[in-house]
């Protein structure tokens, strides 16, 4: 039998409030901190006494539960093909649930392990989009909830000298006092996310904005399994205000599958970031930069193309036909950040890849930028209340493009429907405004509104308005 959404959202609620008071009636309550230098935009929701000893550890416990309902109205659309989003009335929503479980076991040696559940339906079978509107979508494939392991990984901080800097108790951070110049070594399953591209105003889509395009840069074509998880080793070098990071996680076995190939030295995903942290007017910011190169067996578009025109295989995923080889993909992009007040932040991020081959594991995107703000709700007296705004632009290579006029479908798009009904390029342009609510004490309720113009790079489809419901809870 199927579960309702409805079911699924009491179920996660519950499943949270349990887990609120067995997580009180066993762990010791957390030491007082100080504030940050601005209003956190990563989680308003206050700690809960969630770190303790267990047979001497120290160990923490965190959790979180989150629904999100997004509905549309029909839309303007000429015509369709096999990758399209429906132009009729529809309805997605995610439901996932995390527990992020962590111990000590030794000075500076932590372990992590995160069960996670999610249930869900997308869009369109999840096509017909560049930047998806929910960041959670790609976790989930039907109604009946899907159990798995998210993360599970140790993480070895190599301290040097330096100030010393409090690293407050959180999911997958145990309290910890390291030095401001210091090494960090991260192994085994994690996102590649959870080391890279950092930011305080458009990072998570649980509590965040919910587009693609706000997680990331959207053209970053990261490594990670269908879920956006992978295995792989990551390595930070913090000194001051420096930050230099690199990883090798493993590729998929097929591109945007669920099976991870181990074959590391012939298929990866390779990535380094410089970071710079600075402040203006005592308030933080920092500029990142960002490079990738991935390998592992993919299509050419230019391979893909000539295929369709000889074999007269448009409507086709013709890329599927032409796979021989180990393929290099690479992209850069750079990220900069700046709170103009306490409570007010703007964020900028712009990426480019060289767009000779198809997507790997991420989404169908060759150049991206977006632009936003965070606001919390300290000027209306909401001081757990935040805001964002943002707007982005997403393009395509001229080798995807001249496939997908030629009739070719890739991956999560392609609207051909005749020879005279083609993709009509034109940039995909997203914009994004969202407003959370602190309703009760560890609950955020929200609302999400999305305009997308130009639905998968074709300007013969859309406008398309995305409404949002979400509520979050975290212990």
């Amino acid at each position: 039998m199927t579960r309702k959404p409805d079911s699924l959202l009491l179920l996660g609620v519950l499943s949270v409030t349990l887990s609120v008071f067995l997580s009180t009636t066993v762990f010791a309550q957390k030491a007082g901190s100080g504030a940050d230098q601005v209003a956190s935009f990563a989680s308003p929701i206050q700690d809960l006494p969630t770190e303790g000893t267990l047979f001497g550890l120290p160990v923490n416990i965190h959790g979180q539960t989150t629904y999100i309902n997004q509905r549309y109205n029909n839309f303007t659309s000429s015509y369709s093909g096999m990758n399209s989003l429906n132009a009729d009335k529809a309805m997605s929503y995610t439901w996932s649930g995390t527990l992020y479980l962590g111990a000590r076991i030794a000075p500076n040696t932590d372990v992590y392990f995160n069960p996670e559940v999610v249930s869900g339906v997308a869009f369109s079978g999840l096509t017909g989009l560049g930047g998806f509107t929910n960041g959670e979508a790609t976790k989930a494939n039907g109604a009946a909830a899907k159990f798995y392991s998210a993360r599970a990984f140790v993480r070895q901080t190599l301290n040097q000298e330096g100030d010393k800097v409090v690293l407050e108790n959180e999911a997958n951070q145990i309290t910890q006092t390291v030095s401001s110049n210091r090494v960090v070594i991260t192994g085994g399953q994690f996102s590649t996310l959870d080391i890279f591209d950092d930011s305080r105003y458009a990072k998570d889509p649980r509590i965040q904005f919910m587009n693609w395009g706000n997680m990331t840069y959207l053209a970053y074509d990261y490594a990670a399994d269908a879920r956006g998880y992978s295995w792989g080793l990551a390595g930070e070098w913090y000194l001051d205000n420096w930050v230099m990071r690199a990883s090798r996680m493993l590729a998929p076995k097929s591109p945007n599958g669920r099976d991870l190939n181990w074959q590391i030295f012939n298929s990866y995903g390779d990535q380094v970031e410089v970071e710079r942290q600075h402040y203006i007017a005592k308030l933080p910011g920092k500029v990142s930069v960002l490079a990738y190169r991935n390998k592992m067996i993919l299509a050419r578009f230019q391979d893909a193309t000539n295929y369709v025109i000889q074999n007269n295989a448009q409507g086709t995923q013709a890329i599927n036909n032409v796979r021989s080889s180990a393929q290099i993909k690479t992209g850069v992009g750079i990220h900069g950040e700046q709170a103009l007040t306490k409570d007010l932040g703007i964020y900028a991020r712009a990426f480019t890849s060289d767009g000779h081959t198809e997507t790997m594991s991420f989404t169908e995107a060759d150049n991206s930028i977006s632009v936003g703000l965070g606001m919390n709700g300290s000027s209306w007296q909401r001081p757990k209340d935040s805001v964002g705004i943002s707007m982005m632009q997403n393009g395509l290579s001229s080798y995807r493009r001249s496939y997908l006029q030629s009739g070719g479908v890739s991956y999560f798009i392609g609207d051909y429907a005749s020879r005279n009904q083609t993709i009509s390029y034109t940039p995909e342009r997203i914009s994004e405004v969202y407003y959370n609510a602190m309703v009760v004490h560890n609950v955020l309720a929200g609302l999400n509104f999305q305009h997308v113009i130009n639905p998968a790079y074709n300007a013969a489809r859309g406008p398309v308005n995305i409404l949002s419901f979400r509520i979050h809870a975290e212990f």
